[in-house]
């Protein structure tokens, strides 16, 4: 079955019809002529897979993964660089107009590197076979390079099938020194460690939450902020781009804001704050993070900020007039509704809201806007190659 593809929907994911009816086609690029296999039908909607390109799209590239047509993984590796951060661009402008949000997003801020800077990778192994997902499936495609990996990571992930693990998940971390931790889940005996530690820079091995070798984090650096991250806590993946959102945030805080970050992970952006405030306060969940911020908080001789451990829909009370800037990170979930309805009746004047999904950030955004105006708004491209985007929202009260 022969099928044009029209255009990419918010998911990269490329669209056609057949008989009125839409289909969607992973791994397709608008312009491309295709013939497609059914892989799912429904009542509204197809889903299908390429089974020869007929004739290939201008925009389409050849792709350097050979993992990337059954992988789960990358979305858009078939079109150019460019290409990437305008179908991001249009994809969020189509939400928030979907979503009668009167703002247009023009700014995207660019990977310096659009392959290997991934500082974390999680990886399934199964029956000894160790790799990503297929799109859509438990099948496991065995991998032994990844593209968008730093270096460290896949010199080690070429070697992890001498821990002889059968099943179970391994992550791998790495930092700017080329240090790693390998955080493994397995009911297996793990073999020939040595091996691994012979060979690679690794800093640390946690099995099972339990650390067996070296320490259960590292030390890295973004700019000239340094952050203990243990291997349990969040951190952004694309240190280039990380960097140049600590920029952003240091532009919207002034010598006069009060800082409430209510999703602090390691204290990150807090401590970003705090350079140009006059004093922050970091919530977060996970305690080991906690502690990494406070670590952190020492580590840059930063002194006016204070870390609490807590879940965000207990702190409501923190909430108040006392700080006059919120800086907003969930986690893909956004953010609970107490949580913008406090912010809202305590008229806190100003509200950055960092999103890594643009449907939730538009969720909150519409509760937010009946007292709150963007004043900014960008994109930043933490997820080169994948149809995921990250924002920035800046919001100021009306």
């Amino acid at each position: 079955m022969n099928i044009e593809v029209i255009k990419f929907d918010n998911l990269g994911r490329g669209i056609g019809y057949i008989n009125n009816k839409i289909i969607f086609i992973p791994k397709s690029v608008p312009g491309d002529i295709l013939k497609v296999d059914i892989t799912l039908e429904k009542k509204n909607y197809l889903e299908g897979k390429i089974v020869e390109i007929i004739k290939p799209s201008k925009l389409r590239q050849k792709v350097i993964c050979p993992y990337f047509d059954n992988c789960g993984g990358c979305d858009l590796l078939q079109i150019s660089y460019t290409e990437n951060l305008e179908y991001k661009l249009k994809k969020i402008n189509d939400i928030l107009n979907k979503n009668q949000i009167t703002y247009q997003v023009k700014d995207i801020i660019k990977s310096d590197e659009r392959y290997n800077y991934r500082n974390k990778i999680n990886l399934k192994v199964k029956d000894g076979i160790i790799g990503f997902f297929a799109s859509k499936s438990h099948q496991i495609i065995e991998i032994k390079n990844c593209y968008l990996c730093q270096k460290a990571i896949n010199e080690i992930l070429k070697d992890l099938h001498v821990l002889e693990v059968n099943n179970g998940a391994i992550t791998i971390r790495c930092n700017y020194n080329e240090e790693v931790l390998l955080i493994i889940d397995t009911v297996d005996e793990l073999k020939n460690i040595d091996v691994l530690l012979n060979n690679h820079k690794i800093v640390g091995i946690i099995k099972n939450n339990e650390c067996i070798y070296g320490s259960n984090f590292f030390v890295d650096k973004i700019g000239s902020y340094l952050f203990k991250v243990s291997y349990d806590s969040f951190f952004q993946i694309n240190p280039f781009v990380c960097e140049k959102l600590f920029l952003e945030i240091g532009k919207n805080i002034v010598n006069s804001s009060k800082v409430l970050d209510l999703y602090c992970g390691v204290g990150s952006l807090t401590l970003v704050a705090a350079t140009n405030a006059q004093n922050a306060f970091g919530v977060e969940i996970v305690e080991n993070a906690i502690n990494d911020a406070n670590t952190n908080k020492a580590l840059n001789k930063i002194e006016n900020i204070n870390f609490l451990c807590a879940d965000t829909k207990n702190v409501i009370d923190k909430i108040n007039k006392d700080y006059n800037t919120i800086i907003l990170d969930p986690p893909r979930s956004g953010v609970i509704k107490e949580i913008l309805d406090k912010i809202m009746e305590e008229k806190i004047a100003k509200i950055i809201y960092i999103s890594c999904d643009p449907n939730t950030l538009v969720r909150d955004l519409k509760i937010l806007e009946k007292n709150y105006e963007i004043k900014k708004f960008i994109l930043l491209d933490m997820f080169a190659n994948c149809e995921h985007v990250e924002s920035l929202c800046v919001l100021k009260l009306r």
